[in-house]
């Protein structure tokens, strides 16, 4: 189990979304195998390097370092996969959910793979410390897992809502929800997704109190981008609770921009500064 790398589930992944795209141009039920079976395959693979790094660092994963963290953002993404492929065959959900999985494993490797000293001498702490760490970690994570899965279904409703304007069909077995089913369920995890990233930061703050570390520093590219990033969902979550019966168009592409963004920021300044371990001190 120690021989697990990276590139094992990264490779179970990549093959996984080649069948899942194969899938929309025909043989819906063989392609749906495949991807099933190169996804768990990778789940597993992945599920163990995790639990590897974490037995050995004595940490929870969470907390091991920013690279395993993205990684366990990036399994949980995948167990809800798994888990809704399995209660509805037809729903083509890895050509969404899949991308974004290996992404995030990707920016994973590009990031500090060492324990994060910081993060190791905090969960070594007192026992409210580590309660605040756990929390800080958590809700971030919960958060950003909101944030895929609201631009994965509003992805879901733009391609439906096109699907249906041009009168186009899909190949047989494979069939996405209804309009107003991915409105409603695109409305409901911006509106979960944005108090967790709240609580998340707040926590990160009060834990940064606590433990006597110095203050967060705004002049800092990871926190500034996350704040910022922070700004615009809430901004839009705001909007979207404080307007009238917004257009459901309307309300998707506003999520796949601010998710969009806020993923982007988040990751891709973690990835281009290489200070990775900023992003849990927000």
């Amino acid at each position: 189990m120690e021989k697990v790398s990276v590139v094992c589930f990264l490779s179970s992944y990549l093959l996984a979304v080649g069948f899942a795209l194969l899938r929309l141009r025909g043989k819906g039920a063989l392609h749906r195998l495949l991807t099933l079976g190169a996804t768990t395959a990778g789940f597993v693979a992945q599920t163990i390097y995790l639990w590897v790094r974490a037995r050995n660092a004595d940490l929870p994963p969470l907390l091991v370092s920013v690279h395993d963290w993205l990684l366990v953002l990036a399994w949980v993404a995948v167990l809800i996969f798994l888990f809704v492929s399995l209660l509805d065959r037809d729903l083509p959900l890895g050509v969404f959910v899949l991308p974004v999985v290996l992404i995030l494993v990707v920016a994973s490797r590009f990031l500090q793979v060492e324990p994060d000293a910081g993060m190791a001498k905090a969960e070594l702490a007192q026992a409210s410390t580590r309660g605040w760490v756990m929390l800080h970690t958590s809700f971030l994570m919960l958060g950003i897992a909101g944030v895929i899965g609201s631009l994965v279904l509003a992805a879901m409703y733009l391609l439906q809502h096109r699907r249906l304007k041009h009168k186009q069909r899909m190949t047989d077995g494979v069939q996405l929800p209804n309009l107003a089913r991915l409105e409603r369920w695109n409305r409901w995890a911006v509106i979960l997704c944005v108090p967790m990233l709240t609580l998340g930061m707040a926590a990160g703050v009060l834990l940064s109190t606590q433990t006597g570390a110095a203050s967060v520093s705004f002049g800092d590219p990871v926190i500034l981008g996350s704040v910022v990033g922070w700004l615009v969902m809430f901004c839009f979550f705001a909007w979207m609770l404080g307007t009238k019966r917004p257009a459901a168009k309307q309300i998707a592409m506003l999520t796949v921009w601010a998710c969009s963004f806020l993923l982007l920021t988040i990751v891709g300044l973690v990835v281009i500064t290489g200070s990775g371990h900023q992003v849990m001190s927000v």
